[in-house]
């Protein structure tokens, strides 16, 4: 089709922006071959195709990964390479052909605050503890093309991608085409608030995109999202993204995109709509896209970007009808679907006490919280009895006395890419702790207080506006520049603090300005977290509770004994701007990103390998040559039924990939640290899980290791299974072992929303390294199910209206999946499952396309791309 005939076709059809992206880039690349014209047709025909399950292959412009997906990937291309050279291939045939930034961000941690000295201390020990990774992703940065590395110290992948990395529109000699990409981090869908389309995928899909292969999607819904009116003047980003976090996880957009429209979209600046796009994994859609408009523009502007690329940005994309005017409904497309949210409604909140999508008003969070205590155990409730809920224990803290209850705050957390892209939000908090600082307000020494911005461009703010002083009085020191308290690393809670919060069986509250609250993610001591805005993290510091009503009770008492309220010290919408508008300019975003990659000297300093060939060091704790292509020939395996399976987990609903493959500290007495403690290592060598993700021996053996595992064989939260067989309490790890020792399938049986959380390839890595074959839920979250196949481990669904308790399954019985043979495979088939019980009922086989039925016949994507690149050798 005639470029000019597509825009008047973009136009009359009315398609949503983000399905004409997918259009263009399936026109531009449509090869019959990886891309066909039935393709191109089926996208052009969305209003009816949409409805019909189709596949539709999309090539994205451009990767992202994070160092703790990162690694696992440069990990596995490294075997890929050996594994190729094994079966008679070129090695060097594993390259990315698709453009590769991979930014090092999420191996700090808050091990110091509160102290000048804070930022140097903990990335000195980031390096101190990564060293050995950071080589491998320098050797990896040299060894393949077209993969470009961020260094540590940088920022958080997310916001420096929308500062600096997003191309808007990528200008390849000439041709123009729009900016796309996947990630392998849940939460790349924050650059769609730009306007550029991306989302998370699994680290192992993401691979294959790198080397050329497109992704195979079902073409989506599209939902619009009608925003109306202006948000009050004491609202912030914040609470407008939990307030449209609820209201879609009520609507049900999972596996849908979702694009925003509508006179109110007008009113949010592109950090507004980057943190709503952030919390897109939460509310459960694939995309939350806000089309390029003017707002975009002076964005990019304001950021530094070269004038010459924004004119012919802003050129290209209205010729191509992918410009957008807001206020013109002339141009509102057809949806799917049309939901609205009126902005004036919206009233500050927070969301917990351990799911994003669990929104509180400020207003209530007295009571919810104290609802909260008494319930029985579940995503509202910790079982505390009734004559415990006003416990306290005192304790000592740098010689002086102090006590802690249910709801007392333990950890105050300025972080997240979430929060801290977003100017407004971040000069609000400096703004309100100056205001704090004047009227006599302090935060208790033993709340570990940290600031971990996105990227060095918000303490040049901060600093320039002159808020930097108010916030480090508060303990709001810089101690990082990363993904840290949000992704768990919070660092260790002082000992007397620990001690007070066990003793008391306490219900210690993290309050955090992240995207992420589920259970033992943040720290493992605080069984309550709280997603607020960052001027809400210092107000619920400053009172060091929860339990506060900020309506009614003073956050303190001011040197004249007056009582100081949140009120008299919140900063309004107003004056936030009017500070954004005179320090936040494109001059500090070219002075911090022209040096990005060469700013960290440790970095530069690092000596890594030349050979194209990773040689493999076998005592190496950090980096391993993983055992998933050892046995690999050229042969496919024929496809065989899955014989008298036992169950090795008995799982509920919103098993995350925090609870299934940990990213936080190593516990002392878990399978992991037993390995490492045999490979000479001391518990201060652990590390983290996430750092450890390039050894498959760790990794293994952290699957299923978080503490807060509720695994229905146990009577409680513990990272345990019954062995059937022999009826033994065991690691999950260990009992595994067990089964796989004696040749025994096994399986999974768990709830909805399985795999939720985390983009994680460790969460099917790991289970597929137990030996796990397939797994039976209610439903998945959509990159983990993608995970799942892409390891070749089966995700089975249960049938409308059944789960586990409807079919009087206990997880005691053996499991035979009658798998079909090859020639009769087909996508969402039904299979049949005997039990030796007798019972026989069927489930859905999750492989949604032809596609992932290919990488299933292969075991898995990664062996289908090296069977292919050592055919083409």
């Amino acid at each position: 089709m005639p470029v000019k005939a597509l825009i008047t076709y973009f136009f009359s059809a009315r398609l949503p922006f983000s399905i004409r992206v997918l259009l263009e880039s399936a026109i531009r690349n449509c090869d019959e071959f990886l891309v066909k014209s039935k393709d191109v047709n089926n996208i052009l025909n969305w209003k009816v195709t949409q409805y019909e399950n189709v596949e539709v292959p999309f090539r994205p412009a451009r990767v992202i990964l994070q160092d703790f997906t990162g690694v696992p990937a440069v990990v596995d291309f490294a075997a890929m390479r050996d594994a190729v050279k094994r079966l008679g291939g070129d090695p060097e045939k594993i390259n990315p052909v698709c453009p590769a930034d991979l930014v090092i961000d999420h191996s700090i941690q808050v091990d110091f605050n509160r102290r000048e000295d804070s930022l140097q201390k903990n990335q000195e020990l980031e390096f101190e503890r990564n060293r050995e990774r950071f080589e491998f992703l320098k050797w990896g940065s040299q060894a393949f093309q077209n993969m470009r590395i961020i260094p540590p110290g940088s920022g958080i992948i997310h916001q420096v991608n929308l500062e600096y990395l997003a191309r808007v529109v990528f200008d390849q000699d000439g041709l123009y085409y729009p900016d796309s990409l996947v990630g392998t981090d849940s939460h790349t869908t924050m650059i769609d608030g730009l306007g550029v389309l991306g989302w998370g995928v699994g680290g192992i899909e993401a691979e294959a995109v790198m080397l050329g292969q497109p992704i195979s999607m079902v073409l989506p819904e599209v939902i619009g999202y009608k925003l109306m009116g202006s948000p009050h003047h004491l609202v912030t980003s914040t609470d407008i993204v939990l307030t449209v976090t609820k209201h879609l996880r009520q609507v049900g957009v999972v596996g849908k995109f979702v694009e925003f429209f509508g006179p109110g979209v007008a009113q949010l600046s592109i950090a507004d709509r980057a943190t709503i796009s952030n919390m897109c994994p939460e509310y459960g859609a694939t995309a939350a896209f806000f089309p390029v408009d003017l707002v975009s523009i002076r964005y990019l502007q304001q950021t530094g970007r070269e004038e010459n690329k924004v004119k012919y940005i802003q050129k290209y994309l209205e010729a191509a009808g992918l410009f957008r005017d807001f206020s013109n409904t002339e141009q509102d497309p057809d949806f799917t679907q049309v939901v609205e949210l009126d902005l004036s409604t919206v009233v500050p909140c927070c969301s917990g006490p351990k799911r994003p999508q669990d929104k509180v008003a400020v207003s209530d969070m007295r009571t919810d919280f104290e609802s909260c205590l008494g319930a029985k155990q579940g995503f509202k409730g910790f079982h505390i009895p009734q004559g415990h809920h006003n416990d306290k224990v005192k304790f000592c803290y740098n010689d002086a006395d102090y006590e802690l209850a249910h709801g007392s705050v333990v950890i105050a957390a300025i972080t997240s890419c979430t929060n801290t892209s977003n100017p407004s939000v971040m000069l609000g908090a400096g703004l309100l702790a100056k205001n704090a600082v004047e009227a006599g307000l302090t935060v208790k020494p033993y709340i570990k207080t940290s600031l971990s911005p996105g990227s060095g461009v918000v303490t040049y703010y901060l600093r320039d506006s002159g808020v930097m002083p108010y916030l480090s009085q508060l303990g709001f020191d810089v101690v990082g520049y990363g993904c840290m308290t949000c992704i768990g690393n919070s660092g260790p809670l002082p000992e007397s603090v620990v001690e007070a919060i066990t003793q008391g069986d306490l219900v210690a509250v993290g309050v955090l300005s992240g995207n992420r609250n589920f259970e033992g993610r943040v720290h493992p001591n605080t069984r309550a977290n709280y997603l607020a805005s960052p001027p809400l993290v210092i107000a619920y510091a400053i009172a060091g509770t929860i339990r506060i009503d900020f309506e009614t009770e003073p956050l303190g008492i001011n040197a004249d004994g007056k009582p100081v309220f949140l009120r008299d010290i919140w900063p309004t919408r107003d004056e936030i701007q009017a500070v954004e508008r005179k320090y936040v300019i494109p001059g500090m975003f070219k002075e911090v990103y022209e040096k990005i990659e060469k700013v960290n000297e440790s970095w530069n300093n690092l000596k890594a390998p030349t050979d194209q060939l990773y040689p493999w060091d076998p005592n190496s704790t950090y980096i391993k040559s993983p055992p998933f292509f050892d046995n690999l020939t050229m042969e496919l395996v024929p496809s065989t039924p899955i014989t008298d399976a036992y169950v090795l987990l008995n799982l509920g609903d919103s098993v995350t990939t925090d609870h299934i493959s940990p990213a936080g500290n190593i516990a002392r007495n878990s399978p992991a640290a037993r390995y490492l403690t045999n490979k000479g290592l001391t518990p201060r060598e652990f590390n983290s899980y996430g750092s450890r993700r390039g050894n498959d021996a760790v990794m293994a053996r952290g699957t299923f290791a978080n503490i807060r595992l509720f695994n229905k064989f146990i009577t409680k939260q513990a990272p345990l299974t019954i062995h059937l067989p022999s009826n033994e309490t065991l690691d999950i790890f260990d009992a595994a072992e067990r089964y796989i020792q004696a040749g025994q399938n096994l399986i999974l049986l768990t709830g909805k929303e399985y795999g939720s959380g985390s983009s994680r390839d460790w969460a099917a890595k790991g289970p597929f390294l137990l030996g796990i074959k397939a797994v039976l839920a209610e439903s998945y979250e959509r990159i983990h199910r993608s995970n799942l196949v892409g390891m070749g481990i089966i995700p089975l669904q249960y049938l409308p209206g059944e789960n586990a308790e409807a079919l009087g399954l206990s997880g005691q019985e053996l499991y035979t999946i009658l798998i079909p043979e090859d020639k009769d495979l087909r996508p969402g088939m039904n299979v049949e499952i005997k039990l030796n019980t007798g019972k026989t009922f069927e489930a859905i086989m999750r492989f949604d396309t032809d596609v992932e039925l290919t990488y299933y016949r292969n075991g898995g994507i990664l062996n289908y791309m090296i069977r292919k690149m050592a055919n083409s050798s």
